[in-house]
């Protein structure tokens, strides 16, 4: 049994396209009684999202109650990778509106995994009410015996073998609205960028698998599909390895042009999102949502951005990725081409807007770098080597 522990140019940034809002029907109030709801406490929220269409329609809308219960939510979070950061933060944000908090992390609290973040700062997530419990999914039901939830996120499973467990005991023990992390990866490419809900995503990707499979148990259900992300506490190296290179005066190889359009969200943006869809469900159900912030950035704009928010210059160098071969994969953390998505539905659905700030963001992450010491950290940049070799640039020694 688990124990519960009580130097840029303004062209780096590309704004996300504006929609024309369509024209609205006229409302239906339903059976509701309007003597029941003050003022205060009526909302509108439209629906849906058509699966075949880039775009939204504005089809029905409800009048509801603004949900003023504080509810039990459960975060089923992974032990590694960058999508750990997300659990942390919902989880933070989440009491901070008062609602009751359980974190489930995969495996054993003791593990090397935990020493390090988030992991190492769960205790924050105790000092504000929430409760922290490890364990394995597959035995969830024994791992979380006698308690009960209205809502689970998994931000765990990127496969149906792995949700499922957690998917099949949320069912069972009547949990109201579930809620999955799944992957802007999913989605073809395309030559129509960005990625907005309901463009063609690959049928044999995992993520795709655990998204039916709730759809089709669940009464209430939404996914997020995140992209790259930053922000404190984040054990995958996204903007560290930009300040890397920066602050030993080592050229920033970047593959093909470097005008290829990502989407580097900060993990506030992406846990606010999902606060909405929990204190929203009714406009969250039955969605698919981008969970990234609302602008893009180019990859010689990111490598721009890193600098001045080092107060440092940039030596940018580009290389075809065939020229390294095997490496090629290993040598830049972000995908060689255009990836980019928009939350167009948590915009018009559940009325989410981003709050970061992509540039003021990256000198707080600079700031941390800088505190933790990595900037004095022994790295070895083999493959850097390597690129730089190829095009006769020398590294800085």
């Amino acid at each position: 049994m688990a124990t519960l522990l009580s130097s840029s140019s303004s062209s780096s940034l590309v704004s996300s396209t504006n929609l024309s809002p369509p024209s609205l029907p006229s409302l239906s109030l339903s059976s509701l009684s309007l003597s029941s709801l003050s003022p205060s406490s009526i909302s509108l929220s439209h629906r849906s999202l058509s699966s075949s269409s880039r775009k939204h329609s504005l089809s029905s809308f409800t009048v509801k109650a603004v949900a003023s219960e504080k509810k039990k939510v459960l975060i089923v979070n992974t032990n590694s990778g960058g999508h750990a950061v997300i659990g942390f933060y919902f989880a933070k944000e989440l009491l901070d509106s008062g609602h009751h908090v359980t974190v489930l992390t995969v495996g054993d609290e003791g593990s090397d995994k935990m020493k390090k973040p988030p992991f190492t700062r769960f205790s924050e997530i105790v000092e504000g009410g929430g409760k922290t419990v490890w364990g394995d999914v597959g035995a969830i039901g024994s791992v979380l015996e006698g308690l009960t939830f209205d809502v689970v996120l998994d931000n765990n499973g990127k496969d149906l073998d792995t949700v499922r467990p957690v998917a099949d005991w949320a069912k069972s023990t009547g949990v109201g609205q579930f809620l999955f992390i799944s992957s802007a990866g999913i989605y073809k490419s395309t030559d129509e960028p960005p990625h907005v809900e309901g463009d063609t995503v690959k049928a044999d990707a995992g993520h795709v698998a655990v998204e039916k499979y709730i759809s089709e148990v669940f009464g209430n259900w939404a996914s997020f599909r995140p992209q790259y992300m930053i922000g404190s506490g984040n054990n995958k190296d996204c903007e560290e390895w930009f300040f890397d290179r920066i602050v030993r005066g080592r050229p920033v190889p970047i593959p093909g042009s470097g005008m290829q359009l990502t989407n580097i969200s900060h993990v506030k943006d992406l846990s606010s999102m999902l606060t909405k869809a929990v204190e929203n469900p009714t406009a969250a159900s039955g969605n698919i949502f981008n969970c990234v912030s609302d602008r893009a950035v180019t990859l010689d704009g990111m490598a721009k951005l890193c600098a001045k928010a080092a107060g440092l210059p940039v030596e940018i160098v580009h290389y075809d990725p065939k020229s390294i071969g095997s490496d090629a994969k290993k040598a830049f953390p972000f995908r060689n081409m255009h990836f980019y998505a928009e939350p167009r539905a948590a915009k018009d659905l559940l009325g989410w807007k981003s709050t970061t700030n992509l540039p003021e963001d990256l000198k707080e992450r600079f700031e941390e770098y800088v505190k933790i010491g990595r900037d004095k950290k022994a790295i070895k940049f083999d493959i850097d080597d390597k690129i730089l070799e190829s095009l006769k640039v020398p590294a800085a020694v």
